[in-house]
């Protein structure tokens, strides 16, 4: 089947625009502190903060998306790929030190839809090799309205910052090591890893939980919007790339994540 790769809107990405903001459903407001309250204690020895209680409001997280991109005219997926704009390189996390050159990675806008029933447009950079692959597995999950709270790209300051254990943000490249102390770069550092809904899809080693505050989202059998679960329509579509999925794996237990290598 071909990309239904038309543009999603014919204003300029990096054109700041007075979008006429719908009223949102109570059902899926935002907290005002998502996003703000910085744990209190932290793993000895380590960036992460301990793991708290999931708190009420979050064990069935379905939050309207913040548009940082002007949303779709409509609710037909679309997606756009291109060279990564000098704009979107200053904000994210490229530097000349990872393990990939710039022109080896490449910018999607593409529709998502959104906890709120609404469509959206989210971005993300990836490896060339593999974007036209990853705009099908995300058409896919458009079509069955798999939901999805933010898509953008991961900045030096979300990587950075202290950690409030709330983060939910889907992405691809990130110019970081591998989780868990291996010495390695992440296949996020080449593009080619994806991290879906990280709140309903986290990630346990041992008593490590990323993030801190999802623990609630391991018990697997209390299906929720957001989730992927086994043999679904994400992991099977994911699975027919060759990608690997991190629920899968035996020492860990990653189930946001997916990856060319599987590992």
């Amino acid at each position: 089947m071909p990309l239904n790769t038309v543009p999603l809107n014919t204003v300029p990405l990096n054109t700041v625009l007075a979008v006429a903001v719908p009223l949102i459903d109570p059902r899926f407001e935002r907290p005002e502190w998502l996003g703000t309250r910085i744990l209190d204690e932290f793993a000895p020895g380590s960036p992460y903060g301990i793991t708290v209680p999931t708190p009420e409001i979050m064990i069935d997280r379905r939050f309207a998306t913040v548009d940082l991109l002007p949303p779709p005219v409509d609710d037909v997926f679309a997606a756009t790929l291109g060279p990564v704009p000098e704009d979107v390189v200053a904000r994210s996390m490229f530097t000349d030190a990872c393990p990939v050159r710039l022109d080896e990675l490449t910018y999607i806008e593409m529709t998502f839809w959104g906890f709120d029933e609404r469509p959206h447009t989210g971005e993300m950079i990836v490896n060339a090799d593999v974007a036209e692959d990853v705009v099908r597995v995300f058409e896919l999950m458009y079509e069955a309205r798999f939901a999805i709270e933010e898509m953008r790209v991961m900045t030096h300051e979300d990587f950075s910052r202290p950690p409030t254990g709330d983060d939910n943000i889907t992405s691809s490249f990130e110019c970081r090591p591998a989780v868990g102390g291996s010495g390695g770069w992440s296949n996020h550092a080449f593009g080619l890893a994806i991290d879906i809904n990280p709140f309903h899809n986290p990630y346990r080693k041992g008593s490590l939980v990323l993030p801190e505050l999802a623990s609630a989202y391991f018990d697997r059998s209390h299906e929720r919007p957001g989730m992927v679960l086994e043999n679904d329509q994400v992991v099977r579509a994911f699975t027919d790339l060759g990608w690997g999925w991190g629920g899968n794996w035996s020492s860990a237990l990653d189930y946001m994540h997916f990856s060319w290598n599987g590992r």
